[in-house]
């Protein structure tokens, strides 16, 4: 599988994914502040009920405004992930489609579900279309090159629907692969669905990005986003 590294060429509808250079530049100082509290070192940190990291998010910011542009004027922050790739808690991962929403209470719902419990919060894997109408951005605090484990998207894969995961790698290896390199305070904006892998950092090296996904509206039948 080839990799090509194309950068602010790609197109968000077209491919799957975009770069926004230096959107949280003015905020770093906020964001790594904000972060302080929660663990580091750790594969992944899930977030909830920080509204200090909600106002960083929210619509009246750069990133929670550039959603907004994409989704809606009432796109809100509904999950965050704070990711820590360095030499004590390093990883691989293959090629995936994001399927979850974090909700606050399992509730019965139509074609919600299975299940599950991540970090003590309930996760459900909703319809589908849900995750299609979904955004999601990734805050890099720290550069990233090829060398330091980029994320890597199948362009174009955003379009495809549910790819069974029995079928996922075949799917990637018919599509052209970007790695998304990134300067510290780039943010790369992606279609949820888009399928997407990546390898372990080299060592010596360390990768922190906060994962935000953005959604509009309310969910169906007593389910409520967990937001930040």
């Amino acid at each position: 599988m080839s990799e090509s590294t194309v950068l602010a060429r790609l197109e968000l509808d077209r491919d799957g994914a975009c770069l926004h250079p230096g959107l949280a530049c003015a905020q770093l100082s906020d964001f790594e502040a904000v972060l302080a509290k929660w663990p580091d070192g750790c594969a992944g940190v899930r977030i909830a009920g920080d509204p200090g990291l909600a106002r960083l998010l929210g619509p009246a910011g750069p990133i929670g405004g550039t959603a907004c542009l994409v989704l809606g004027s009432d796109a809100r922050p509904v999950r965050a992930v704070l990711f820590d790739k360095h030499d004590r808690a390093d990883w691989a991962l293959g090629w995936h489609q994001d399927r979850t929403i974090a909700v606050r209470a399992v509730a019965e719902a139509d074609g919600f579900g299975p299940w599950s419990v991540k970090q003590g919060i309930t996760h459900v894997e909703p319809p589908f279309a849900l995750i299609e109408a979904m955004l999601t951005v990734r805050i890099h605090l720290d550069p990233v090159d090829a060398n330091n484990a980029p994320l890597l998207i199948a362009a174009g894969s955003h379009r495809l629907g549910r790819v069974p995961a029995a079928e996922v790698d075949g799917v990637a290896a018919g599509l052209a692969v970007h790695a998304c390199l990134a300067e510290t305070g780039d943010v790369w904006v992606y279609r949820t669905p888009v399928l997407h892998a990546s390898n372990a950092a080299r060592p010596g090296r360390r990768r922190r990005v906060l994962q935000v996904d953005y959604a509009r509206g309310d969910l169906p039948a007593g389910l409520e986003w967990l937001g930040i």
